[in-house]
């Protein structure tokens, strides 16, 4: 029998903060990882809800109405479709893990210097 994977060794690859990592695909879905800090920027994604667990670090959730979530290790939020978000980190570095369709872009519409293409993110497999 194969052995599963390890997450820790999996964040150990990933050497760019906000530069997802895709590390599993299961039903037309992404499970992602992401190396954290700072502020990401603010976007939507007009189709897709997106699930977020935070491994390590405070990791943080801004929203237009002034609403916040924060995440310590173990919590998770989903960010309904729609909703524009500005995804940060509290302290420091946080490893997150995220879910949402194959098709979803990194930053919705918005371009930055921290967007990254799909084939970016699948480049290592």
């Amino acid at each position: 029998m194969a052995s599963g994977k390890s997450l820790d060794a999996e964040f150990a690859a990933v050497t760019e903060h906000w530069s997802p990592r895709v590390i599993a695909e299961a039903n037309g879905q992404y499970v992602k990882i992401a190396r954290v800090e700072g502020e990401l920027v603010w976007h939507a994604h007009a189709e897709e809800d997106e699930f977020f667990l935070c491994q390590r670090g405070v990791f943080g959730l801004r929203f237009r109405d002034g609403s916040q979530v924060l995440l310590n290790p173990g919590d998770f939020h989903v960010v309904p479709r729609g909703v524009e978000h500005l995804p940060f980190t509290v302290g420091g570095e946080a490893q997150v893990l995220f879910v949402e369709p194959a098709a979803t872009k990194h930053t919705g519409e918005v371009e930055s210097e921290r967007t990254r293409s799909i084939a970016s993110q699948l480049a290592h497999i």
